[in-house]
């Protein structure tokens, strides 16, 4: 494997010695051709060098990593985000299916998200997953008007969550319905979902099913009764999952 062309950029000159280390023991694939103390500085070094792989800080004085992205012409390179911060943006990157890692890095995380990069940078599949993340930023307080990347056999496509109408499980896989587009399956089983999107106004009401609320039409009783969706399907309620489903309707539709 050809060495990585990779740029880190962090305002804190000990958060860039850390990372050079780091990466210098646990990722030899990683070739580290420029370091960057400030969001102007890795503009003009991206623009000049065109790594394939930039580790880039949020949280900056001046210009945020997220206001260089949005600077850029292009973006051809695969991105690994690095954050001291916790908050809504852990939803978007998830969303977003972008890697970030959390201060101080942790060196087997570190590793792992360089591989996935390094594959990325083969199949070239990067720039919509950064899109889709800034995209997601700007909606950090309305979780349905965010966007979604669901990783297939063929790749990965970007949806809107807010028009996802439920999530049935398929083996190890999930198939998402949607009103007005054609079913998509995604790689990933159910209960990855499920607490991907437990935030966001969805709820598993039985072990093959996950609903949006938003998309529950109709309860119809019985011993756990179902749900109708708005686009016709009936869904069965497990009995162990009525109550939740009654609680999670109660404070969405505040009745």
């Amino acid at each position: 494997m050809k060495p990585i062309k990779t740029l880190l950029l962090d305002d804190e000159p000990r958060g860039l010695s850390s990372l050079q280390s780091l990466l210098k023991m646990n990722c030899p694939e990683v070739d580290i051709i420029a370091m960057c103390g400030s969001a102007a500085d890795a503009k003009e070094k991206i623009a000049e060098l065109a790594p394939q792989l930039v580790f880039l800080d949020i949280a900056m004085p001046g210009k945020t990593g997220f206001d260089l992205l949005r600077e850029l012409p292009e973006i051809n390179f695969e991105i690994i985000f690095v954050t001291a911060h916790n908050n809504y943006m852990t939803q978007a990157f998830h969303f977003s299916a972008v890697d970030y890692l959390l201060k101080p890095v942790d060196e087997e995380l570190l590793a792992e998200a360089v591989k996935r990069a390094g594959k990325n940078i083969a199949a070239k599949t990067g720039r919509r997953h950064i899109e889709t993340l800034l995209h997601n930023i700007g909606h950090k307080n309305g979780s349905q008007k965010m966007k979604l990347c669901i990783p297939s056999v063929k790749g990965f496509q970007v949806i809107d969550i807010q028009d996802i109408i439920h999530c049935e499980a398929s083996g190890n896989y999930t198939n998402f319905h949607f009103l007005n587009h054609p079913l998509i399956c995604a790689s990933k089983p159910i209960h990855e979902y499920e607490t991907l999107l437990g935030d966001s106004n969805f709820v598993r009401i039985h072990k093959s099913f996950l609903v949006n609320l938003e998309h529950i039409k109709e309860y119809i009783r019985g011993e756990g009764g179902s749900v109708m969706l708005s686009n016709g399907y009936e869904v069965e309620v497990s009995r162990r999952k009525k109550d939740l489903l009654m609680e999670r309707m109660k404070a969405y539709y505040k009745f």
